[in-house]
């Protein structure tokens, strides 16, 4: 490897898909990284990612070919947060994340797992495959229990790290509250339309006895940002909540942050957007469409509603009511805060620097 002046990673990840929660770990790992360094960053949209890491150089995330020729350029790659090793998107997705790590290895570069979640493997040959692999990675910090336990017993040797996701080391902001009701509301397998009615049947009462806006803040560009108009076309959306719903696509996480920090409730279902709102110590009411929604949740002080045991329309309304206009404690994001830099000590530990 020809000699650099300064360390290069390459930080492998879901980058550049017009995803915030994305976006937010990227920004976190960034910060993270020793100074000065050079990273290389799998993405699809190589102008999104200039907008969010300027000095940053793209690597087409879509493309293996172009991805595995790059490990010979840096001097480590780094699996940058959220759960890349599962094979509930696909299996090919799993066998794209394992073909870097076993390429890196072969070309003598340490893998690092940071902020990882372990699974869902739902096949016998993901599981026999990730117990194979995992063991040649130098270290890995794990943003939840489960992920820590089930990589302690396949790789007993690697030094691990358990804290919060790291998301919630981003910078707080603060709340100003008293306008708007926010719904970061994802399409879900878990709500078939008689769910979708509930959700929605509540939410056009309490907005109309509060005469508040609300806002669809889609988290996925393509995903999220047509689930309103989607929603309208099923004709599950009450007339009323439909005259004041307007969906925000937010191009920053400084939009994100504008738009909940004026809201009176922020209710959101997807993981980052929950952290995010947490962070502008926004009253909060989560609906949970995965284990790890809850126990963030539950970690930060937010009530959580699942989507697999929705209560019904009273007892929702009555939870969302309890939680408006109630800030956060601010001491006790604090305290999430500081644990979640447990991932970049444990990555700075272990990445070879020069």
């Amino acid at each position: 490897m020809a000699a650099r002046s300064v360390p290069a990673y390459l930080l492998c990840g879901y980058y550049g898909e017009n995803n915030l929660g994305d976006d937010a770990l990227l920004a976190v790992l960034l910060r993270e990284l020793p100074s000065p360094s050079r990273q290389l960053v799998t993405a699809h949209d190589a102008d999104a990612l200039a907008a969010l890491a300027p000095d940053a150089e793209a690597v087409d995330r879509r493309s293996l070919r172009s991805v595995l020729r790059s490990i010979g350029r840096v001097d480590a790659v780094v699996f940058g947060g959220g759960s890349l090793l599962q094979d509930s998107t696909s299996f090919r997705s799993l066998i794209y994340y394992l073909l870097i790590i076993a390429m890196a290895r072969l070309r003598g570069r340490p893998v690092l797992l940071w902020g990882q979640g372990l699974g869902p493997l739902q096949r016998p040959l993901s599981r026999r495959l990730v117990r194979l692999v995992l063991p040649v990675c130098r270290s890995a910090s794990w943003r939840d229990q489960a992920s820590m336990d089930r990589a302690s017993r396949w790789a007993p040797r690697m030094p691990m790290q358990l804290a919060p996701d790291p998301v919630w080391g981003l910078p707080r902001k603060p709340w100003s509250g008293g306008q708007s009701i926010v719904v970061c509301w994802r399409p879900s397998p878990l709500l078939g339309m008689q769910g979708w009615s509930l959700l929605l049947n509540a939410l056009s009462r309490l907005a109309e006895d509060l005469d508040a806006p609300v806002r669809w803040l889609a988290f996925h560009r393509h995903q999220d940002g047509a689930l309103l108009d989607w929603l309208t076309d099923q004709g599950a959306v009450p007339p009323g909540l439909h005259s004041r719903s307007t969906t925000v696509i937010p191009s920053s996480l400084e939009t994100v942050f504008a738009s909940v920090r004026k809201a009176r409730l922020v209710i959101p279902m997807r993981l980052h957007a929950l952290i995010l709102a947490r962070l502008a110590l926004c009253p909060m009411a989560a609906l949970s469409y995965d284990p790890k929604v809850e126990a963030a949740a539950a970690m930060a002080g937010v009530p959580c509603s699942s989507l697999d045991a929705l209560p019904d329309e009273q007892t929702l309304l009555k939870q969302w009511r309890e939680a408006m206009d109630t800030p956060a404690d601010s001491d006790q994001i604090e305290r999430i805060r500081a644990a979640a830099a447990h991932h970049g000590n444990h990555l700075r530990r272990y990445l070879p620097q020069r």
